[in-house]
């Protein structure tokens, strides 16, 4: 079978009663689930099948159990699923499709569902002073489709960092994991208290910004961005965008130039373009 072995020493799996519903878990009045925001980072319940498995691969946090509904359509991703548990001494509940619509967060689930101990923090100030640093930071971002989208963007490009604001953003729910498909395992999150703050430390730590803003007359490809061995993109929220802020303290603003009749792009497809141009322009500078 042609798969990645997973990392060994820091995520094994411990046992846990089947069934045990999530603390934070309850119905909406809408018949929909909602969780309390967690307090950190979040993560600890994983859904879909590709975020599992990168879950089980990377092995970095202890994983308490999988359940996987128990007449699934044979797949090799399952399959996958299946012989890393067994690896990892992760126990792996089949469960009945009522007892797993039951458990799960998301509608897109795929028939699987981890929980995990939640995603560890990452060190800002250490984020910060990789020489080589190519950080995202997200201003008030609140949609988790957008969160996780951004994340498997990062991964794909590779972003060593992405800093969150503590309040008024989104965090890791399982929505946000669905999304990401297990870019989560392996892209460093950092919390701060405020964003136009940690903007500050960037400066000082020699780190050049760059804001997205759709008004801006400077286009983010009019300038080579590869003199810059540090780099942050900074992302403002749906709608309203980057705050004043947040404005006046990156070192640049860029908008990302549109041809059609839409004035707009989301914010999870403005970072993947943003992206992008740095990792065309670092290619470029190593050449």
């Amino acid at each position: 079978m042609s798969r990645r072995q997973p990392k060994r020493g820091q995520g094994q799996g411990h046992k846990s009663k089947s069934g045990r519903r999530q603390a934070d878990g309850r119905r909406g009045s809408s018949g929909g689930k909602r969780r309390s925001r967690p307090k950190g980072l979040g993560g600890d319940q994983v859904e879909g099948r590709h975020a599992v498995r990168e879950l089980l691969l990377a092995n970095r946090r202890p994983i308490r159990e999988v359940m996987m509904i128990e007449d699934l359509a044979a797949a090799d991703i399952l399959t996958d699923i299946e012989e890393l548990t067994q690896e990892l001494g992760v126990r792996l509940h089949k469960v009945t499709r009522r007892h797993l619509a039951a458990e799960a967060v998301t509608e897109s689930h795929q028939g699987v569902v981890a929980k995990a101990a939640p995603l560890k923090e990452a060190d800002f100030d250490g984020l910060v002073a990789d020489p080589h640093a190519f950080l995202l930071v997200l201003d008030g971002v609140t949609d988790p489709q957008n969160l996780g989208s951004i994340l498997r963007t990062a991964e794909c490009a590779g972003v060593t960092g992405v800093v969150l604001g503590r309040h008024r953003s989104a965090h890791v729910s399982p929505t946000v994991t669905k999304a990401a498909a297990g870019a989560v395992e392996h892209v460093p999150l950092a919390l701060v208290g405020g964003i136009p703050a940690c903007l500050a430390k960037m400066k000082d730590a020699g780190v050049f910004t760059v804001g997205l803003d759709e008004g801006a007359a400077d286009s983010i490809f009019a300038h080579s961005m590869s003199d810059y061995p540090q780099i942050a993109l900074v992302l403002g929220a749906e709608g309203r965008g980057l705050s004043q802020l947040v404005r006046k303290r990156v070192d640049r603003l860029a908008s990302i130039p549109l041809s059609g009749n839409l004035n707009s792009l989301n914010v999870a497809m403005a970072a993947s373009v943003a992206c992008f141009e740095v990792v065309r322009n670092r290619q470029g500078r190593s050449q």
